[in-house]
């Protein structure tokens, strides 16, 4: 069980570049090792349609949840590190990544500037977010519309194409 002074901490994080799926699992593999979040839990894997800019290979998506007591500024600052060994290059938005790790949900908190809202503005409109994450945390609670990820996959519009891979 987690200290109570932790908050609970729900990631997404997909790649369609290269070998997506090792990308996804080093990636857990570097968030574990920085010892950030105590019982890491890593969801199955996903093949995922393309949102947005369609012309582009399917994504492979997971969902990370576990508890940290690590400021969000330096979980961000972590969570793009990461990318950035990973080979992350900075390319137009919705095309193309070699990774890609967003912080979902930080606690029952909101947290907004220029470069990080959280929770994140555009989760509940993702089924390619929402179905890896309702397979590790779907009792999770999204402070600002009061739902849980179930309950935000179940009225999601998104009908974009979502296949479980194991």
């Amino acid at each position: 069980m987690p200290d109570s002074d932790k908050k609970f901490v729900l990631l997404s994080i997909g790649a369609n570049l290269g070998d997506k799926q090792k990308t996804i699992e080093h990636a857990f593999e570097l968030i574990k090792e920085a010892q950030v979040l105590d019982e890491p839990v890593l969801s199955s894997l996903y093949e995922t349609e393309p949102v947005g800019f369609k012309d582009q290979p399917w994504f492979m998506n997971a969902a990370i949840a576990g508890y940290t007591d690590m400021p969000v500024n330096n979980l961000i600052k972590l969570l793009k590190s990461i990318e950035y060994v990973l080979g992350r290059k900075v390319r137009q938005r919705w095309h193309e990544r070699e990774i890609d790790i967003d912080i979902l949900l930080y606690g029952e908190n909101y947290f907004a500037t220029e470069y990080l809202t959280v929770p994140h503005p555009k989760m509940h409109e993702r089924r390619f977010v929402l179905v890896p994450a309702s397979e590790i945390a779907g009792t999770a609670h999204h402070p600002v519309l009061d739902c849980t990820i179930d309950g935000l996959l179940e009225i999601c519009e998104d009908r974009s194409e979502v296949k479980r891979l194991r």
